[in-house]
């Protein structure tokens, strides 16, 4: 398939033949992708826009950054705003982290606050600040699969803090906060996190 004919199936508004010629643009250079994604993004498919985020996110360029913002803020899909939220990252952390942060104070879907803890978790430029920051967030959610993200994040920050930095101790004494929640999975990341 060239990428008129891309592009004519993803216009087409016929999920069967769009969703396909998504995934193609994997092998697509990123400059010729990115029209192709954006148009994708636009369309009325969950899954299309979703696998258009992902898209944005595998192969970022400076077009792509604000359709990402709108799709986070305004899009009616959950999983849409949680595919913005991880491509966002990969446009930069420093640059993402604001809009992070307020996706994640502001949107209160479990799915949502996630995605944005699994986009950060593990990631190398975000600092232990800021990761005690969200995971503070985190652990005060009422899901039970959202604390035991803030847990796995605090137990990070115990673990590459400088010991006994004012850092450690507060991230420790969540964790020992957490050996009291109601969920089990929550119990046991925490306990993990201390003895880690």
């Amino acid at each position: 398939m060239n990428l008129d004919e891309l592009r004519e199936a993803i216009a087409s508004g016929d999920p069967g033949r769009a969703r396909p010629a998504l995934a193609r643009l994997v092998d697509v250079p990123a400059d010729q992708a990115e029209p192709l994604l954006l148009l994708g993004l636009q369309q009325s498919d969950l899954l299309m826009r979703q696998l258009s985020c992902s898209g944005l996110g595998h192969k970022p360029t400076p077009a792509g950054w604000e359709p990402l913002v709108q799709a986070l803020q305004h899009d009616e899909e959950v999983g849409v705003r949680a595919e913005a939220a991880n491509a966002l990252v990969s446009h930069g952390l420093e640059r993402a982290w604001p809009l992070l942060l307020e996706a994640f104070r502001s949107d209160h879907e479990w799915l949502l606050r996630c995605s944005v803890l699994s986009a950060v978790a593990e990631h190398p430029e975000i600092s232990g600040a800021q990761l005690l920051e969200l995971s503070q967030l985190a652990i005060a959610d009422p899901d039970g699969t959202v604390r035991v993200g803030g847990a796995e994040i605090l137990s990070r920050v115990v673990r590459e803090a400088q010991p006994g930095s004012e850092l450690a101790q507060a991230s420790r004494s969540a964790l020992l906060a957490l050996q009291q929640d109601s969920d089990h999975r929550v119990v046991a990341a925490a306990l993990n996190g201390l003895q880690g």
